[in-house]
């Protein structure tokens, strides 16, 4: 029988899916901040890299756990 939750495949799609959602939430609330605070178009841009960055390693994370289970069950 196939073990199902707590396998460390799912314990690492669960951090990717906490890093999405943490990200997300982290990307609103500075935008929600830095309209507040009148910061400049500049300092927005760059925060907006640092979350495109965030994303991207998420999905980057994402690529590897796919590739791991593939591995896993013997597909090339």
């Amino acid at each position: 029988m196939k073990q199902h939750g707590n396998t460390a495949q799912a314990k690492a799609g669960q951090r990717v899916a906490l890093t999405v959602a943490a990200v997300g939430v982290v990307y609103v609330m500075v935008n929600l901040i830095g309209r507040e605070y009148g910061w400049s178009n500049r300092t927005m841009a760059l925060l907006d890299l640092a979350a495109l960055g965030g994303f991207g390693f998420a999905l980057w994370q994402t690529f590897q756990l796919w590739r791991a289970r593939r591995n896993d069950k013997g597909e090339s």
